[in-house]
């Protein structure tokens, strides 16, 4: 049988590539003679760095950058093509490098999205691929448009820093100093999400309280945020708040938009990298899975994009994941079967120890019943 592999990461214990590789060892476990062809994917959160170096047979580069919480952290981007540049903003400013005890979207930074970008350039990169999942930021990029070159003043005229606490007192921005580089490059920002910036289902309502907001915050930073919009939007005559994903990453996706930035699907961009249709057109079986899964792996994330493939060409796909919740009925009219790796009752700390050897076991079961019904 050929099966394709292709998840993207359980966050928090396996990235796309490590579960790719306990996935195809699994399945030669129950049958040495399958043909398994790995496909580690990801839809421009944890993992997409990872999957187009390894597609493209990029180079990482190491550099020195200005961490969430406003301290000095070494980190790495990719390049691609020579002239390509991969950042994923999940390397940078992720959530996971905020200890839980220090989370608040007060407090931390794109800024150093921008000192790279701006490393990059000076490399000679003439084009760009930011993948925006995963930050723990809320600053509407307000941050990484200040590395770039932007200013911004509070009422008096003082100048202010980049941080989610600062979008309450910016009242003027200009662009006259911006790099002026940034004009001639390709930007593509890959994304999951569809939010628009502010209200009821922008960056800072959906995605604030688990980056630490409290309720009151929530409503003061969405505030704060639409007014930050409002004079971006004033001073480069663009009106790009409600296009779905500026609310990405906190609003990364509006500033990135804003400099001439293009929202791509993140899990097809990937996806195109790293050939997988065709590996899928000539597949007997497909295997992908993530960390969770819920109504919301249908829009935008890798299993979702994995599964409508493997439907264009009629073949079985199975969702694997860590956890699954919600209402399972409209995964199940997309996937074959949904399975969680969970065997027994397990706290959250044990499913990270563990994910490797849950996800070895529970592969196994699906791949002998689906070789048995085969």
């Amino acid at each position: 049988m050929n099966i394709v592999v292709a998840p993207d990461s359980f966050k928090g214990s396996l990235t796309s590539v490590e579960a790719s590789e306990i996935m195809k060892s699994a399945i030669l476990n129950v049958d040495s003679g399958y043909s398994v062809t790995m496909k580690p994917m990801a839809d421009g959160g944890e993992g997409t760095l990872e999957s187009l170096l390894k597609a493209r047979n990029g180079e990482r580069i190491e550099v020195d950058c200005t961490g969430p919480l406003g301290d000095k952290v070494t980190t790495s981007y990719g390049i691609i093509n020579g002239k390509t540049a991969v950042i994923e903003c999940a390397n940078i400013v992720g959530l996971t490098q905020v200890p839980e005890n220090k989370l608040n979207p007060d407090n931390t930074t794109t800024y150093g999205i921008g000192e790279v970008i701006i490393h990059a350039l000076n490399k000679g990169c003439e084009s760009f691929i930011i993948g925006l999942g995963g930050s723990s930021t809320n600053d509407g990029g307000l941050g990484m448009l200040l590395a770039l070159g932007m200013s911004a003043w509070d009422k008096d005229g003082n100048q202010i820093t980049g941080y989610g606490r600062d979008l309450y007192s910016v009242e003027r921005v200009q662009f006259d100093n911006l790099d002026t580089r940034i004009a001639k490059v390709e930007i593509n920002i890959a994304s999951d999400v569809e939010n628009p910036l502010c209200g009821e289902l922008g960056a800072t309502s959906v995605f604030g309280p688990q980056k630490g907001a409290s309720p009151k915050q929530v409503k003061q930073l969405d505030e704060a945020l639409r007014h930050f919009g409002n004079l971006v939007e004033s001073e480069l005559h663009v009106n790009i708040q409600e296009i779905p994903g500026a609310g990405a990453a906190g609003g990364l996706g509006f500033a990135l938009m804003a400099i001439g930035g293009s929202l791509v699907s993140g899990a097809a961009l990937v996806g195109d990298a790293i050939g997988i249709e065709s590996a899928i057109e000539a597949a007997e079986l497909v295997v992908t899975g993530e960390g969770q899964s819920d109504e919301q792996t249908l829009y935008g994330k890798a299993p979702g994009y994995v599964a409508t493939i493997a439907k264009k060409y009629g073949v079985p796909v199975v969702l694997i994941s860590g956890s699954l919740n919600g209402n399972l009925d409209p995964l199940r009219e997309r996937f074959s079967g949904c399975f969680s790796i969970i065997n027994k009752p397990l706290s959250l700390q044990q499913c990270f120890e563990k994910a490797d050897k849950l996800l070895f076991e529970q592969t196994k079961q699906v791949v002998h019943l689906a070789g048995n019904i085969k």
